[in-house]
């Protein structure tokens, strides 16, 4: 049986489970772990088929929530940035018991633009999808650059994860055009309204791939959530802003009595 990659770090009562986005491994989250180690312990992860955790095909989202939750601790924060948001909503509606708290980062229910909803154009992830099996590290390094457009810091922050994706296996084909699709059809917006834990959602103003436009729809749609807008970030606030983002999450503790 496969297995995926998991570290644990810190000795906060409060336990913190980190989930990445598409394309990338749980080293994205290089820059913050040390000051929320001292708060929290926190639980990285690479997400079956990316960075360590290899020996993985093609799965569904829920096949991924499963997969996760499987290694995690009774009780935890989930936290899951861009692709990691939907699975980390995933455990939430299908494993309320085991979530304190949800936080989804540059995330949406619903990343595909719809009629009446702000979103990537579905043409656009099928060009990438394209693009993937032509050129594989072109198309991963154009998605990157992408995530950091606009930012006072974009060069730097798109190297920064470029560097993360360079420095661990990369995700065979197969796992990316999975985690494209998922991207592409999965609709979480009705559910998340059943949702009663606490749930946070941040933004970054200048995000290219979820626009901000979706924040103030959620608010209305999810009036047991709360959300946030980083004004000065992108699609990584936690890489162009990293002591803001850890703010964000020490209040969320206070706050949920952790």
């Amino acid at each position: 049986m496969n297995d995926i990659w998991w570290q644990t770090k810190g000795e906060g009562k409060c336990h913190l489970v980190l989930l990445h986005g598409w394309g990338l491994n749980a080293e994205v989250w290089h820059c913050i772990t040390e000051e929320l180690a001292s708060h929290f312990t926190l639980h990285l992860v690479d997400l079956p088929g990316y960075g360590r955790s290899q020996g993985f095909g093609a799965l569904s989202l829920d096949e991924m929530a499963d997969c996760v939750v499987k290694h995690a601790p009774e009780q935890a924060i989930w936290l899951g940035w861009s692709l990691g948001g939907l699975v980390a909503s995933s455990v939430a509606l299908r494993y309320p018991g085991r979530v304190q708290a949800l936080v989804t980062v540059a995330s949406s229910p619903c990343f595909s633009a719809r009629d009446d909803w702000p979103g990537i154009k579905p043409e656009v992830l099928a060009n990438f999808q394209q693009q993937l099996s032509e050129d594989f590290q072109r198309t991963v390094e154009r998605f990157l650059a992408l995530q950091t457009l606009g930012t006072e810091t974009a060069r730097q922050d798109a190297r920064a994860l470029k560097n993360v994706v360079l420095a661990q296996p990369a995700p065979s084909l197969a796992v990316l055009n999975a985690g494209l699709e998922i991207l592409k059809t999965a609709d979480l917006r009705a559910p998340l309204e059943n949702l009663t834990l606490p749930f946070l959602r941040l933004y970054g103003r200048l995000d290219g791939l979820v626009p901000r436009a979706i924040s103030p729809l959620l608010d209305e749609r999810l009036p047991h959530s709360s959300s946030h807008i980083f004004p000065k970030a992108a699609h990584a606030p936690f890489i162009s802003h990293p002591e803001l983002f850890c703010e964000a999450l020490t209040a969320l503790k206070s706050r949920i009595g952790n």
